[in-house]
């Protein structure tokens, strides 16, 4: 059986992590990427971070391009399966829902006809120890943020892949509710997409800004300083219409507002 060396940490031994950046946190915020790796540290994990790590493959896989796709994924699997294996990391964790959802659900896909079995046997081993940011912090870490302040009044969106491929969103809530001074304040209609969908923004233009639209109109219709969301994508998205349309609301990044980096003038991103 191909399955990886890890064993549970000792008691007073920190599990390590290995981060997987993303794509979009690596163009567009590095910041979160950074954000994501103190806060780790700070709630007890230990953090590595791949410097050869790249792409999970996703765009490819969502535009059809199985073979490109599993190629990047082989590349994915091969940077983080000998951590793993070799027990130098115990999980692999990014501050992104949708990439994670491929790695966990996406990969079993491209996978499954694989003729080298050790190849699916790998693929399905390296999903079992991946999670999201906020999942890990929250049921692997213990983390409830009671160490964070923020004095603004705070909504949630939960992005797509993280609600329904993974569902994950009593993690999120945890830890925003656990942030002290803060105001957290339900978002109307937040089940629904925001629009962005990573290529439907570029095939499906104008339905993903009447989606967008309609969700920074809840936003504000929240009364919320800063909307708090778990993939760069959304936050991309949302803010460009929150901007464009000269609304005061800014969409952040949980890593953010775990991490102190978010200014009470919400000016963030």
């Amino acid at each position: 059986m191909d399955e990886p060396n890890v064993t549970a940490p000792r008691q007073n031994r920190r599990p390590t992590v290995a981060l997987f950046v993303t794509c979009m946190v690596d163009a567009l915020y590095p910041h979160v990427g950074l954000a994501a790796a103190e806060v780790l540290e700070r709630y007890g994990a230990h953090v590595v971070v791949p410097s050869d790590q790249t792409c999970c493959g996703q765009p490819a896989f969502n535009a059809g391009y199985r073979a490109d796709a599993r190629a990047v994924a082989q590349h994915f699997i091969d940077v983080f399966w000998p951590l793993i294996d070799r027990g130098e990391a115990q999980a692999i964790v990014a501050p992104s829902g949708s990439c994670i959802a491929m790695v966990k659900h996406g990969y079993e896909m491209l996978f499954e006809r694989e003729p080298d079995e050790r190849g699916r046997r790998r693929a399905a081993a390296l999903a079992r120890v991946t999670y999201e940011f906020s999942e890990y912090l929250v049921d692997v870490l213990g983390a409830n943020a009671a160490d964070v302040s923020f004095p603004e009044t705070v909504t949630y969106h939960p992005c797509c892949h993280l609600l329904r491929d993974l569902g994950v969103d009593a993690q999120p809530r945890r830890l925003l509710r656990g942030i002290r001074d803060a105001t957290f304040v339900d978002l109307p209609e937040a089940g629904e997409c925001c629009g962005f969908g990573g290529l439907f923004a570029i095939k499906n233009a104008p339905i993903s800004t009447a989606m967008g639209q309609r969700k920074a109109g809840n936003v504000s219709q929240s009364g919320a300083d800063v909307v708090v969301m778990n993939d760069a994508g959304c936050i991309a998205h949302v803010n460009g219409i929150l901007v464009r349309e000269g609304r005061r609301c800014r969409a952040v990044h949980i890593a953010e507002l775990l991490n102190a980096q978010v200014g009470q003038d919400a000016e963030a991103s």
